[in-house]
């Protein structure tokens, strides 16, 4: 068992030494560019942070819209946007600050 844990770990080194796995990971970094800041902040923390500080009052909002009849369209955006800012997410905030950290440093 040792030795195959040994064996693994070695390969495991070889691969990480090799040129072209080195190459790939440097390809797999995001390029830092303003469009990638904003689209992280965008995509993974400004709904979060809105939630966060807003969610209780969207919440409120959309229930007395949805309280009243409205056409199958609207019924669907307020439940959108029920869903997207009520609970906030904190995998999606972490994981948004992880990107960044990523991407510029």
């Amino acid at each position: 068992m040792i030795r195959s844990m040994k064996r693994v770990q070695q390969k495991l080194e070889r691969i990480k030494a090799h040129p072209v796995t080195q190459k790939t990971m440097e390809q797999l970094k995001p390029k830092k560019t303003f469009w990638s800041l904003i689209s992280v902040a965008l995509f993974f923390i400004v709904p979060e942070v809105v939630a966060l500080i807003w969610g209780t009052d969207i919440k409120a909002y959309t229930q007395s819209h949805l309280s009243q009849p409205l056409p199958l369209e609207d019924t669907y955006r307020y439940k959108a946007i029920e869903m997207l800012f009520t609970d906030p997410s904190y995998f999606n905030l972490l994981f948004g600050i992880g990107l960044l950290v990523w991407a510029f440093f």
